[in-house]
């Protein structure tokens, strides 16, 4: 692994901002397989956008995603699992979790075996067999980083690994927290900045400053005053640099200012995986790494795409980082005219009113940027009033959108629950958008009220390019993915789906570590034992029940334990998060089942909860828990008939999991490529966590091949 300076991204950006040559402005000819462009919306559910009915009562401006939608096809009943890395996992592999064991977002403390595994034959694998080039640009966390490499088997080559042709993004599961100290000049004038810059003096008087010296990590430096720009400490960070307040500039860069830190939305630590499986890495100190995020994911996405040559079909993966924690004011200049001024905000999460300005924004700084990115793309333009002009018959090319999991809590809007958004199987959890537009769609501006999955994107890659999955995929990797291409080509299509289905579980972590310390997310009214640092926790809203928290320097070690602290402080007690969480639907009934410890008996209890849903507007009937239809004395037949007829179809599915001791490289086969396998992964990445770590004890070592030589010759493929 080398780490180098930009060279790669510096190249592309010089050669210019013209339309790309590779998306084509006319219709294709029939034999010429469409490009794929693929856009990830993080944790913004159907509560936030007013095209597919909500948005609540002060709505986001989103004029790209609106003409994107208006020019295609709104599946306005579409479902994800309730946290990233499952929901990411399933557009590339078709899979439910609870066949892959990646069950929930990954974080340091999970092993291999709950990351995306590279014996799964993933959507860039299935592509490249038919002639497309895979990237991959910005988030997309199907694996574990380099805040623990004995977890990461694969290393930061891993996405060449999973098949993708080029990455640059991050490994990381969204943007570090808001570095306070602005970039280390707080050490020196002992300011505190919340959103990571420094304010003006009207907005801070203390702290703030009207003028100052502001470095890149190049170690150039201009003068900032007022007279360029209204908060120049925040124009510094927009643009890379560090703003040192009340300085000049110095010939030698000062000391204190800090580059290596992370600083929210403005840095990131750029992952490049190149053709020929070589490895770059960009640190936040980079001058590349540093600037907007939404602003350089996009930056470099049209790099790629320029790089494309005409005659060979593409598929573009765009992991936006926004709307993801933390919330961070984005560029002014990518927002609308007269948008609210937030310069004087603290980005404190207890403070709701600035939460909910900043998330607005966060969301119109990403459907400028996605705008931008169509139309360097040569997708579509902007008319002269600058609104979009998006005629996808005249491409060819297919743009999907769609978004992860829910709106988190602290960002949910009217009429949905912030108490079940994401993170749980409840519609605000899961309910996402999900758009199509390109040049097979019939009738264009419509929507598809049927059900559809985050699996079923799996398949409609497929089906784009031509592709027959019951032959391309091996038959020992059951596939969940329904048809989505119907729904496009024929207005009157049925329902394809009989039921929709979405979980969330716990990963598995090794038998010799400790769990996770105890997090309270207040606005869920939960407590969680998934984040392995207090910076997280707190990134998300939470209060650290850990070492040095509000629990004193040793912390607490359990959920329960929390419970048992506040009740000795006055202080009522909060849900533990479920161990596993699941949910099944039908046209208009839907059952959540939950598995949560009892700290009484700690032993873990199954409840079920039944509700009658639906998708209107501006006011769905959502499963709240006042809803719960088992909770009432009796209930009609139609209730009963649904409710059985869900629990049957629940367990049909739990019981279609094949479990292989053994077997590694998924085709349900022990035999001499699993001892092959083993050996691989015994010795590389110091013979620590692999999909070959049968006893989860986060080694690959002999007692794991022995699992192999116990099960040797044993075929778990059904009859």
């Amino acid at each position: 692994m080398t780490k180098i300076p930009a060279l790669l991204t510096l190249a592309f950006a010089a050669i210019g901002l013209t339309a790309c040559d590779s998306s084509s402005n006319s219709t294709a000819s029939n034999d010429t397989p469409p490009n794929i462009l693929f856009v990830v919306l993080d944790d913004l559910g159907v509560d936030q956008l007013p095209v597919f009915g909500y948005g609540g009562l002060t709505p986001a401006s989103t004029p790209n995603l609106d003409a994107i939608a208006h020019a295609g096809v709104r599946f306005r009943n579409a479902w994800s699992m309730p946290t990233c890395t499952p929901t990411r996992a399933t557009f590339f592999q078709g899979r439910y979790p609870m066949r892959t064991d990646v069950l929930n977002a990954v974080v340091a403390l999970d092993l291999a075996n709950s990351q995306v595994s590279p014996f799964e034959k993933t959507t860039p694998k299935l592509l490249k067999e038919k002639g497309y080039v895979n990237a991959l640009i910005g988030k997309m966390h199907l694996s574990g980083s380099d805040l623990n490499t004995a977890n990461n088997p694969l290393g930061n080559g891993v996405m060449h690994e999973l098949g993708w042709d080029y990455f640059e993004g991050y490994l990381d599961g969204g943007p570090y927290p808001i570095d306070t100290t602005a970039g280390g000049v707080s050490q020196v004038n002992n300011g505190f900045y919340g959103c990571g810059f420094v304010p003006n003096t009207t907005d801070d008087p203390t702290y703030g400053a009207d003028s100052g010296a502001c470095y890149q990590a190049s170690g150039s430096c201009s003068a900032l005053s007022l007279a360029d720009a209204p908060t120049p400490g925040r124009t510094c960070m927009e643009h890379g640099g560090i703003f040192d307040p009340g300085q000049s500039c110095k010939p030698v860069k000062p000391a204190y200012l800090d580059f290596e830190t992370q600083n929210g939305y403005y840095t990131g630590e750029w992952i490049i995986n190149l053709p020929d499986g070589s490895v770059q890495v960009l640190p936040a100190s980079d001058a590349s790494s540093r600037g907007y995020r939404s602003i350089m994911e996009t930056d470099r996405a049209l790099a790629w795409l320029k790089q494309q040559s005409a005659d060979q079909p593409w598929m573009l993966s765009v992991g936006y980082s926004a709307i993801h924690t933390p919330l961070h004011q984005p560029p002014v200049a990518l927002l609308p005219a007269g948008s609210e001024e937030t310069g004087a905000f603290t980005c404190g999460t207890g403070v709701v009113a600035e939460q909910r300005t900043i998330t607005n924004q966060m969301l119109e700084g990403l459907d400028s940027e996605i705008g931008r990115l169509l139309v360097e793309a040569g997708i579509a333009q902007f008319k002269p009033d600058g609104t979009l002009d998006y005629q996808p018959e005249k491409t060819n090319t297919v743009v999907v959108i769609m978004a992860d999991n829910g709106t988190y809590a602290p960002s949910v809007k009217a009429p949905f629950n912030p108490a079940r958004a994401k993170g749980f199987p409840y519609q605000g959890g899961v309910w996402v958008p999900l758009i199509v537009a390109g040049p097979m769609v019939s009738q264009p501006d419509r929507d598809v009220p049927h059900m559809v999955n985050s699996t079923d994107l799996y398949s409609l890659f497929a089906e784009v390019a031509g592709i027959d999955l019951a032959t391309a995929v091996p038959a020992s990797h059951s596939v969940d993915a329904e048809a989505l291409l119907p729904y496009l080509t024929n207005p009157s299509q049925a329902s394809i789906r009989s039921v929709n289905y979405t979980e969330m579980g716990t990963n598995i972590t090794s038998t010799t570590v400790p769990s996770a310390p105890p997090c309270v997310i207040p606005a869920s009214n939960v407590c969680v034992q998934v984040f392995p640092q207090e910076g997280v926790c707190l990134d998300q809203s939470g209060i650290w029940y850990g070492p040095g928290g509000v629990a004193g320097a040793q912390g607490l070690g359990s959920c329960c334990a929390v419970n048992d602290y506040r009740i000795t402080q006055g202080e009522e007690v909060v849900d533990i998060m479920p161990d596993s969480q699941r949910a099944i639907r039908n046209e208009f009934y839907k059952l959540v089942r939950i598995e949560r410890l009892n700290c009484s008996t700690n032993q873990l209890e199954s409840t079920d909860e039944f509700y009658h849903v639906n998708q209107a507007t501006p006011i769905p009937k959502l499963d709240n828990k006042p809803g719960n239809l088992l909770a009432h004395a009796v209930m009609t037949p139609e209730h009963q008939q649904n409710y059985e007829s869900l629990k049957t179809e629940l367990q049909k599915l739990t019981d279609s999991r094949i479990q292989c001791p053994g077997d590694g490289n998924l085709d349900l086969i022990v035999d001499a490529a699993d001892v092959q396998n083993w050996k691989r992964f015994s010795t590389e990445n110091g013979g620590n966590s692999s999909w070959y770590d049968f006893n989860h004890d986060g080694l690959t070592n002999e007692a794991d091949l022995a699992v192999i030589n116990q099960n040797m010759g044993r075929d778990c493929r059904p009859a």
